[in-house]
């Protein structure tokens, strides 16, 4: 099936990559859709693949990098029409883009993009050096939440002053994902 103009929606993959510092894998894309654009790892799913083996293959092709998918982390269509006729869908995918651990591997751009980087989370954020789509930094943020989610009780601050505790609570700076 051709990507471009397709004559049905094409199903693909996008991986959330975090590491142990808790940075974001992301590739800047070569090809249309997105071409210049700091994005996801990710692509189309190839006939007979399995989610989750699309993953691994897709992230593998274009980082180097070999990654477990963990979580599904949205669930969404990428649709954008012809610059001379909006009536006409130029890309239509419906993609489902997974949280994933990295198990190892060397990062290196290939295939389809131009650059591979991980970002912190103030990168992505600030008047930072990486600008991605707000879309995507939705995703990149619920990603981390899910890992974020403590345990019962975790988190819980136990003081015999009440006092001492509530200065804890305002000290808090805001949490680094």
């Amino acid at each position: 099936m051709q990507r471009e103009f397709p004559t049905a929606p094409i199903a693909g993959v996008g991986a959330v990559v975090l590491d142990a510092e808790r940075r974001v894998l992301l590739v800047r894309r070569g090809q249309p859709p997105l071409l210049g654009e700091w994005s996801l790892p990710g692509g189309a799913l190839e006939l007979g693949e399995r989610l989750e083996d699309g993953i691994r293959r897709e992230v593998r092709e274009e980082t180097g990098l070999d990654v477990e998918p963990e979580e599904i982390v949205a669930v969404f269509d990428h649709i954008s029409h012809a610059d001379d006729d909006p009536a006409r869908v130029r890309f239509h995918y419906v993609l489902v883009d997974y949280r994933c651990r990295l198990l190892g591997g060397t990062l290196a751009s290939a295939t389809d993009v131009t650059e591979a980087r991980w970002a912190h989370w103030n990168e992505l954020t600030g008047h930072g050096a990486v600008a991605i789509r707000p879309f995507t930094l939705s995703v990149i943020r619920k990603a981390l939440d899910q890992v974020r989610q403590p345990a019962a009780g975790e988190g819980d601050v136990v003081a015999r002053d009440p006092a001492a505790a509530e200065r804890h609570a305002t000290r808090q700076e805001e949490p680094f994902p």
